[in-house]
């Protein structure tokens, strides 16, 4: 495991901790980290939630040209694999994530802010998809998440400029949820995902799931998904004391096992 990429567990939320001063450029073994340590938090019983957080000045300016510079064609043909499975062990994870976003998140730092369900971010940020100032296209789902997100016709303003969105611009289209004083922002992150410590993990996860995989698909072939997802709940012991709770005591009151 990288010192560059640590994960930090407190009071059921897990913090994937991004740490290359000065700008978090993330290289080759923050990206191979990062495959790891969002593995662990998606396995761990005592992580209900995930922030991902860069610290207080950047949350992270990119991926690290200065090593893909020289990278041949053949090199980046392995290479771009592992750019695109560290944002996707991200989105894998079967938990509700947010990405506290502090200072610039942009190229690869802004992909792993779309690979979260949510983003807080401090409103003096800014992101952006600057790779076709250098000739190239993002390469770990930037064109995917982004259009998937905010639409194509803003998606494809942001990629074709490279330019920077500020904060406010980013709440209006939906690229952010949340906008609040820098100081605020990974407090903030950690209160929006708080709510599901201790809450039915297999319904949680499910819905994430049905949701995620349902977008990828046509009506009908989503429905089904749901339709199965819904179904095994069933064998849930949370299903069974959240139904019970509801006609004995009515809504809101079960207290849930995770199980």
């Amino acid at each position: 495991m990288s010192a560059l990429v640590r994960l930090e567990v407190e009071a059921g939320i897990g913090t994937i901790r991004i740490d290359r001063p000065p700008m978090n450029a993330l290289n080759a073994e923050i990206q191979h980290a990062f495959v790891e340590v969002c593995r662990e938090a998606a396995e761990r019983a005592d992580i209900a939630a995930v922030v991902v957080y860069g610290g207080e000045k950047v949350f992270a300016a990119g991926a690290d040209v200065k090593e893909m510079a020289t990278m041949s064609y053949t090199d980046m043909v392995e290479h771009s694999a592992l750019l695109q499975d560290f944002t996707r062990a991200l989105a894998r994870i079967p938990k509700p994530t947010v990405a506290a976003v502090t200072g610039y998140a942009l190229g690869g730092g802004c992909e792993v802010a779309l690979a979260c369900d949510w983003r807080v971010c401090a409103d003096d940020a800014r992101l952006g998809q600057p790779e076709i100032l250098l000739g190239i296209i993002p390469g770990a789902g930037g064109t995917q998440r982004l259009a998937r997100l905010v639409g194509p016709a803003r998606a494809k303003d942001i990629v074709f400029s490279g330019r920077f969105v500020d904060a406010q611009e980013a709440l209006a289209i939906g690229l952010v949820d949340r906008v609040v004083p820098a100081a605020d922002v990974y407090t903030a992150a950690r209160e929006m995902v708080a709510r599901y410590v201790g809450g039915p993990r297999f319904a949680i996860r499910a819905a994430k799931e049905a949701i995620d995989r349902g977008l990828e698909v046509d009506l009908e072939t989503g429905l089904e998904i749901e339709r199965q997802l819904f179904a095994g709940l069933f064998a849930t012991k949370d299903q069974e004391s959240g139904m019970r709770s509801f006609v004995e005591r009515g809504p809101g009151k079960a207290t849930f096992e995770g199980a």
